[in-house]
C-alpha cells in the first residue's frame, strides 16, 4: 500500500525539487511531521533541503502578537470580568464548571469568527427580531423556532435568570478580551481571530502547503484564502471518492474553493476504500477483553503484523485503555511507538501529591496539627515516601499501634524529610494557599534531588540510571504546582484551600507524560486524533462504540443549539463529521481491519456499536465477519485444598492454644475462636493458626460494627457502675425511672466513651473531639440504645448486679482420638451478670449478653437442642450467638466463686435492636420453651463441646473450607481461599 503522504512527497519532490528551504509544510498535528520527513528522505534521489514543518494551530501562534494563556489563568480572568460586568459575588470554586462553558463557548465565537453582540442579542422578546437585516432567511426561521419554543415558559424563573445571565454575557466577552488583551494574552480563539483579522501580518515562506484538513474553522479558512489570494497556498486533500459525503457535505466545497494538488480522479490515490478488505467485528464483555486480545491479534499468522512495524496500528477510541493496552503487547514486539501520553494522575507521583494535600486539608483537623492516621498511613506508606526519609520503615511500622488520631507533629517528625512533611508551614504573607503550594514544591524539590543517578536506588531502573517516569513526572508536577502558585501570588487564583487541592487534582487529570521515541518505528499505539495523515496496512480498533465513536458529541454549551446554528458556530453536526472522516480516512487504504466494542449495558455503557460500524455493515461492498471475544474458559476461581495438620501445623495449633507453653490468657479457647470453626474450619487455620488478622480500620469517618459495639458495652458498664455505687447492687424500678429522665447523663457518658474508642485515650483530642455527621448519628443511635436496655431492664427490674463486664474462664483438657492431652483455657467476657425473679417466681442467675446488630433469634429460627449447636451443616451467625452465651451460662453454672448457692442459670440474648417490644424474652430457647436452667443441658452441651474441640485437634481432620456462599460473602480470607465464584 502506497500512503497519502508518500503521494504527497511525490508531487512536492516533483514541483519544487531538493530545495524547500522557503517551503512550510502545515498539518493539522505533529504526529505527521516525522512520517513526512521519512517520505521524503526515501524518495529523495539525493540530499534535501527540506521543509519548515508546522501545525496550524503553531502557524497562528507565530503570527500572532498575543500569547496564548494557560487553562487556569483565563478561568481566573474570566472571573473577574464576570463579577465587574454582572457584580455577582459568586466565587471562583462556584464559577468554574460553567465558566469553563462560558470559554469554549468564546472560544468557538471568535474561531467561527462570529459577532458576539450579535449571538448575545436578548431573547426577552419576540420584538427584538424586528430588525434582523444582519441575518440570512435560514438563520432568520432558526432563530425564530427557538424563541417560540423559549417563551412558553414566559413567566419562569429559569427564564429570567437565563435571560439576566445572557444579556450580559457581550459585555463580559468584551471585558474579558480587554483584560486579557491589557497583559498581551488571549485564549486560542481570540488569538486566531486577531491574526486572521491582521492584513499586516507577514508570512515570510513562498508557499504553504496545507496537507489533510477536513473540516474548516472560519478562521482558518480566512487564513487560507488571505494566502490563496497572495499565491502562497497549495492544498493536499485526503480523502475516498466512496466515503466523502458520509464526512459531512461540506469537504467537497472545500476542494472547489481550495484546489487539490493531486489529481482527485487519480483511482489510486482516491479510490481504496472500495478495495479488497478484510474486516472483522469482535464483540467483548468488557474493554479489557478487548485490549488483551492485542496479544493475539499481533501474533496471528506467526506475527506478519509484528513483521510489517509501522503499517500496524492499535487504535484507541477509550484512551483511558493505554495502561492495560501497554501490558497487553507481546515480548516479541521489539518497537513500539506509543502516541498517546501516560495520564499524571496514574502515576505514583500524581496519587503522592494528592495525599498530601488531602493529608493538609481533610487530615489536619486543629492548628495543633492533629493528624487523622488514615491521611498519615495514606503518606507514610506510599512508594515514594521513601525518598523523603530513610527511615520510612520505621515510621509506618510506628503506626500500626496509633489510634484514629495521630496528633503529635514531633512523634511523627524524626528526621529532615518527615519535619518537611509533617512540620509546621511556614506562613507565605499570611496566603495558605502560597503556604501549601510552597511547602508541595519543596517536597517535590527533594524527592528530585534523591532520584539523581546513584544517589537513590530505588528509583532507578537498571544501570543506576533513573526511572525516566518518575523523571518526567517530577518535571510535570513541579510545573503544574509552580504555575498555581505564580496565580495565586499575583491575585489571579483567589479560592480556599479545597477549591485549590480541587483544582489541582483537575490539571494533574488532564496531564500526560509523553512517551520518547522513534514515531516512525514499530507497531503504532496511538489515539484517534493521532491517525491523521498516517496510513496503515492493519488496523485494530478497540473500543469502538457509540459515545466513544463518536467521542462526546453533546453539546454542553451556554449558547442554545438554534442560536449556534443560525451564527455558523460548531454544532454537533460538525463534531460527528469529524469523527466520521477520521474513522473513514483511517480504513480507506487499510487491508487488515478488525473493529472492536464492548457489548456490556452496565452503568452509563450502552453496549451499542458505533454507527460508523452500522453504516458500514448497510453501505460498504465488503464482507464483514463477526466474532464474539470470550476468555478461553470461563472464570473460576480454583478452590484452594483443604489445609493438612502437618507436623509443623500442629506444632503451632498446640502453641498457640497450650496452657503450658501460652499462659493464660494468650491460650484462651474464646466461644469467637470456636464459632469460627464452626463457621469455616480454613478461616480458624488462617486466623488462629498462620496469626493473619484482619486489616485495622483507621478510617476516622467510619465507625465500624466492632467500634459500636464496643461503645455501647462500655457505656453501658460504666452507667450500672454510677448507679450500683450510688443505690448498691440491687436495681429497682424507680432507680432505672430516675436514670431515664437524665438523659444528659446518658449521653455524657456515651460521649466519653465515644471519644475514648475513636481517639485511644489521647488526652488532647478527647477534651477537644472532631464531629462529623456520621459521628453525629453514630452517637444519637448509641445513646438511644442505651436508653432502650435501661427500657427493657426497667420491665424486669428489680434484679441484681453480681457482674459486669465479668472474665469468666475455667481450666480444660482437650483428649483426641490420637492420644493427645492438650491443658487450655476456656471462656471469655460476659456482658452482664444478674440476680432476677422469674415468671416462675424462682430467683435465677441471669448470664446477659447484649447484641447491637440487626440479627435476630425469630421463633423459626429457635433451636431443638444441644446438637444443633454444633452443626457444620446448620451453622450461621444467630447459632453462633446461642453457642457463646450457652458457654458462659455452663462455666458460670458450676463456678462456686460465680454461684455459690448453686442457683439454676438462665442464659439470655438481649438484642437491643427489638428490644423495644413489650412481650420481648432474652431468654434463650430450645423449641419454644425458655431454657430457665442450663443444669439440665451441661452434660450434653459438655460433651458436644469436647467432642468439637477434639476434632479441631486432631491430626488427621484436615482444615477445610465452607460450602456455605453466604460465610464467604463476608469472610475477610475469601480471596485467599478462592471460594467466592
Amino acid at each position: 500500500m502506497k500512503t497519502f503522504l508518500e503521494y504527497v512527497a511525490e508531487d512536492l519532490l516533483s514541483k519544487y525539487g531538493a530545495d524547500m528551504s522557503r517551503t512550510a509544510v502545515v498539518f493539522p498535528n505533529k504526529r505527521a511531521v516525522l512520517f513526512m520527513d521519512d517520505c521524503l528522505a526515501r524518495l529523495s534521489d539525493g540530499p534535501l533541503w527540506s521543509p519548515s514543518y508546522t501545525t496550524i494551530s503553531d502557524l497562528f501562534r507565530r503570527h500572532a502578537r498575543l500569547d496564548v494563556a494557560d487553562r487556569l489563568k483565563l478561568i481566573c480572568d474570566l472571573h473577574k470580568s464576570y463579577q465587574e460586568i454582572t457584580g455577582s459575588l459568586e466565587s471562583l470554586d462556584h464559577f468554574f464548571g460553567w465558566g469553563t462553558i462560558m470559554l469554549a463557548d468564546f472560544d468557538d465565537i471568535d474561531k467561527s469568527m462570529a459577532d458576539a453582540r450579535q449571538v448575545f442579542r436578548n431573547l426577552s422578546g419576540l420584538h427584538e427580531m424586528d430588525d434582523v437585516s444582519f441575518l440570512s432567511q435560514e438563520q432568520r426561521e432558526t432563530l425564530r423556532k427557538f424563541f417560540s419554543h423559549f417563551t412558553d415558559e414566559k413567566d419562569s424563573e429559569l427564564k429570567r435568570r437565563f435571560l439576566s445571565m445572557w444579556n450580559r454575557l457581550s459585555d463580559v466577552y468584551a471585558d474579558f478580551n480587554g483584560r486579557l488583551l491589557r497583559q498581551g494574552l488571549a485564549y486560542e480563539g481570540a488569538l486566531y481571530r486577531s491574526v486572521a483579522d491582521d492584513e499586516t501580518a507577514l508570512f515570510e515562506f513562498d508557499r504553504y502547503i496545507f496537507v489533510g484538513f477536513n473540516v474548516l474553522q472560519k478562521v482558518e479558512q480566512r487564513l487560507f484564502d488571505r494566502l490563496k489570494r497572495e499565491g502562497k497556498a497549495k492544498f493536499y486533500w485526503d480523502f475516498d471518492e466512496a466515503t466523502i459525503d458520509s464526512c459531512g457535505p461540506a469537504l467537497r466545497g472545500y476542494m472547489l474553493r481550495y484546489p487539490n494538488e493531486l489529481d482527485n480522479k487519480n483511482s489510486d490515490i482516491y479510490s481504496n476504500f472500495n478495495k479488497p478488505k478484510t474486516i472483522t467485528y469482535l464483540s467483548a464483555p468488557t474493554d479489557h477483553i478487548q485490549a488483551r486480545y492485542i496479544s493475539h491479534w499481533l501474533r496471528e499468522r506467526d506475527g506478519f503484523r509484528i513483521r510489517d512495524g509501522r503499517r500496524t496500528a492499535v487504535v484507541m477510541c477509550d484512551e483511558g485503555l493505554l495502561q492495560t493496552v501497554v501490558h497487553c503487547i507481546p515480548p516479541e514486539v521489539a518497537s513500539v511507538n506509543i502516541t498517546t501520553g501516560y495520564p499524571l494522575s496514574m502515576s505514583p507521583l500524581g496519587s503522592l501529591l494528592h495525599h498530601l494535600i488531602t493529608l493538609r486539608t481533610e487530615g489536619q483537623k486543629d492548628r495543633r496539627q492533629a493528624f487523622r492516621i488514615k491521611h498519615v498511613s495514606q503518606v507514610v506508606r506510599h512508594p515514594y515516601f521513601k525518598f523523603l526519609t530513610p527511615a520510612h520503615a520505621e515510621l509506618a511500622e510506628s503506626l500500626k499501634s496509633a489510634g484514629a488520631y495521630y496528633h503529635k507533629a514531633d512523634a511523627l517528625s524524626i528526621d529532615d524529610g518527615t519535619r518537611l512533611v509533617f512540620g509546621p508551614i511556614a506562613d507565605e504573607q499570611g496566603d495558605p494557599n502560597l503556604a501549601i503550594l510552597s511547602w508541595l514544591l519543596n517536597i517535590i524539590k527533594r524527592i528530585a534531588s534523591q532520584v539523581r543517578v546513584g544517589a537513590a536506588p530505588v528509583g532507578a531502573t537498571h544501570c543506576g540510571r533513573p526511572d525516566p517516569l518518575l523523571q518526567e513526572s517530577l518535571f510535570q508536577t513541579y510545573r503544574i504546582v509552580q504555575r498555581l502558585q505564580t496565580l495565586v501570588a499575583d491575585g489571579d487564583l483567589r479560592v480556599d484551600t479545597l477549591t485549590l487541592r480541587r483544582l489541582l487534582s483537575q490539571v494533574i487529570k488532564s496531564t500526560s507524560i509523553p512517551f520518547h521515541g522513534e514515531p516512525a518505528v514499530g507497531v503504532q499505539v496511538m489515539g484517534l486524533l493521532e491517525t491523521r495523515n498516517l496510513d496503515f496496512d492493519h488496523v485494530l480498533m478497540l473500543s469502538c462504540n457509540e459515545g466513544k465513536m463518536p467521542k462526546g458529541v453533546a453539546d454542553t454549551s451556554l449558547i442554545p443549539h438554534s442560536i449556534r446554528k443560525a451564527h455558523g458556530l460548531t454544532t454537533i453536526d460538525h463534531k460527528v463529521a469529524i469523527y466520521s472522516y477520521y474513522f473513514h480516512r483511517l480504513l480507506q487504504r487499510a487491508s487488515d481491519v478488525s473493529l472492536a466494542y464492548n457489548t456490556s449495558t452496565e452503568g452509563v455503557q450502552k453496549g451499542e456499536m458505533s454507527r460508523f460500524m452500522l453504516q458500514l455493515m448497510a453501505l460498504s461492498p465488503h464482507q464483514i465477519e463477526r466474532r464474539a471475544l470470550m476468555t478461553r474458559q470461563a472464570i473460576s476461581h480454583v478452590l484452594r485444598e483443604p489445609i493438612e495438620k502437618t507436623v509443623d501445623v500442629m506444632s503451632r495449633l498446640i502453641a498457640r492454644f497450650s496452657a503450658e507453653k501460652n499462659p493464660s490468657p494468650g491460650a484462651l479457647l474464646t466461644p469467637t475462636a470456636i464459632n469460627t470453626y464452626l463457621r469455616c474450619p480454613l478461616q480458624f487455620y488462617y486466623h488462629y493458626v498462620e496469626g493473619i488478622n484482619e486489616p485495622d480500620n483507621d478510617d476516622l469517618d467510619a465507625i465500624d460494627a466492632a467500634m459500636f459495639g464496643n461503645i455501647f458495652h462500655n457505656s453501658a458498664q460504666r452507667i450500672y457502675e454510677r448507679l450500683s455505687d450510688a443505690t448498691g447492687p440491687r436495681i429497682e424500678k424507680n432507680h432505672l425511672r430516675n436514670l431515664l429522665s437524665r438523659r444528659s447523663f446518658i449521653s455524657g457518658i456515651v460521649e466519653e466513651e465515644f471519644n475514648r474508642e475513636l481517639y485511644h485515650g489521647d488526652a488532647y483530642m478527647m477534651a477537644h473531639p472532631q464531629r462529623n455527621g456520621l459521628h453525629l448519628i453514630n452517637l444519637s443511635v448509641i445513646t438511644s440504645f442505651v436508653e432502650q436496655l435501661l427500657k427493657t431492664d426497667l420491665r424486669f427490674a428489680p434484679f441484681t448486679i453480681v457482674g459486669l463486664e465479668k472474665d469468666v474462664v475455667k481450666p480444660l483438657v482437650i483428649e483426641t482420638p490420637e492420644g493427645l492431652r492438650l491443658p487450655t483455657t476456656i471462656g471469655g467476657r460476659i456482658d452482664r451478670l444478674d440476680t432476677i425473679l422469674d415468671d416462675d417466681g424462682r430467683e435465677r442467675l441471669r448470664v446477659v449478653d447484649y447484641k447491637t446488630g440487626g440479627s435476630y433469634m425469630k421463633e423459626s429460627d429457635a433451636l431443638k437442642g444441644i446438637e444443633d449447636l454444633f452443626s457444620w451443616e446448620k451453622y450461621n451467625k444467630k447459632i453462633g450467638y446461642y453457642l457463646q452465651t450457652f458457654l458462659y451460662s455452663s462455666i458460670v453454672s458450676r463456678d462456686l466463686n460465680l454461684n455459690p448457692r448453686h442457683q439454676e442459670v438462665s442464659p439470655a440474648l438481649l438484642f437491643i435492636q427489638h428490644a423495644q417490644q413489650e412481650d420481648y424474652d432474652p431468654r434463650l430457647r430450645f423449641g419454644k420453651e425458655p431454657i430457665r436452667d442450663v443444669g439440665q443441658y451441661i452434660d450434653e452441651f459438655e460433651e458436644n463441646l469436647r467432642t468439637k474441640l477434639a476434632e479441631i485437634f486432631t491430626q488427621s481432620v484436615d482444615f477445610n473450607s465452607t460450602d456455605d456462599r453466604q460465610t464467604c460473602k463476608s469472610c475477610p480470607f475469601a480471596l485467599m481461599c478462592g471460594h467466592l465464584a
